[in-house]
């Protein structure tokens, strides 16, 4: 085991000596490791290895204050600030409900915890970071200049495993596979469709059927579902911003989903990213690993809501765009007539 960690220590210090600014994802890509591996390498040397408590450790984030949630996929990167508050925590769904922080918790696939400490424009950046079975970031926490530092030193105190030194094994995750559609069922999942009451239970929907999203989609009820350009991600953004509408803005991976409610205001293209960079939100979106995006629309006791689903090559939704809206309120009208001109137009 020490012989290995050393030989991936060495590779990933000349990695760095070459490519001085690549991230730790895209090194333990080029190395051919999980990020959790190459972060474990470390260990001691800027980073700590926490207990696996996660809800418990969730509770206590709250006595940071002000910090920054990062939750990604490989197209999408979602930043918030705000104060993790108004938690509820089990073992199935934790979540986040606070006007800031808005977060869904799938604990099954989480595995790992790491306090880490890292150089950072002259000073240090200080983080609590979340992997899951395969060693794939799950959620990142990263303190800002009105955090409560003293709070973060009792919290990796708390938690701080008593073993530094032991392996922690992941694997590679057992991808679901598509099954064939059940051509005999279709006629009711349609109905089942149109007889929605909240845009929660569709999860439920499709898994009753069992279909995977993408399936689901392309069996739709006519008129619930409309396959768009790929640019419409982009030109909705844009249209919010020019016309003030509040958005959420929903990214996941496998055990979490962060959410965005509000205005988008400042737009930027960076290299290969199209980018949100307001105060308090950043959007990074790779938009040419786009391979399809639906408007897709669910009936609520509330009246329908559209939106907006995009996919990458693998099937997997890495972003969902609403507009603003509560249970129990309408859509907004200026969202939903934002949709049917991206429908008419693109």
């Amino acid at each position: 085991m020490e012989t290995i960690e050393m030989t991936l220590t060495q590779r990933w210090a000349e990695l760095k000596s070459k490519q001085p600014n690549l991230r730790i994802r895209n090194a333990a890509e080029d190395l051919g490791v999980s990020e959790a591996e190459l972060l474990a390498t470390r260990l001691g040397d800027g980073v700590q290895l926490l207990r696996p408590k996660f809800n418990d450790i969730l509770k206590d984030i709250e006595s940071l204050g002000p910090v920054t949630g990062i939750t990604r996929n490989n197209e999408m990167v979602h930043e918030r600030k705000g104060v993790y508050s108004n938690g509820t925590f089990n073992n199935h769904v934790s979540m986040f409900v606070g006007e800031d922080i808005d977060l869904r918790i799938f604990l099954s696939c989480w595995k790992s915890a790491f306090a880490v400490q890292d150089s950072f424009k002259g000073g240090f950046r200080k983080s609590i970071q979340f992997f899951a079975e395969d060693g794939e970031a799950v959620h990142k926490i990263y303190l800002t200049a009105k955090s409560n530092e003293t709070a973060y030193a009792n919290l990796v105190s708390k938690f701080k495993d008593t073993d530094q030194k032991k392996g922690i094994d992941y694997a590679e995750c057992v991808e679901e596979k598509e099954i064939p559609v059940n051509e005999e069922t279709l006629p009711e999942f349609k109905q089942s469709w149109r007889d929605l009451k909240d845009t929660h239970n569709f999860f439920g929907l499709i898994k009753k059927y069992k279909l995977s999203r993408t399936q689901a989609l392309e069996n739709a009820p006519d008129g619930y579902v409309n396959k768009v350009d790929n640019i419409v991600f982009r030109r909705s953004i844009e249209l919010a911003a020019e016309r003030e509408i509040p958005i959420m803005v929903f990214v996941g991976n496998q055990g979490i989903i962060q959410i965005h409610t509000g205005l988008v205001k400042k737009l930027l293209d960076q290299n290969e990213w199209f980018n949100i960079m307001d105060p308090m939100f950043n959007l990074h979106a790779k938009e040419n690993k786009i391979d399809k995006i639906w408007v897709v629309r669910k009936p609520t006791e509330d009246g329908m809501v559209k939106s907006i689903e995009v996919f990458n090559k693998r099937k997997e939704l890495i972003v969902t765009l609403f507009g603003k809206r509560k249970p129990g309120t309408a859509e907004l009208t200026e969202w939903s007539d934002l949709v049917e001109e991206l429908v008419r137009d693109y």
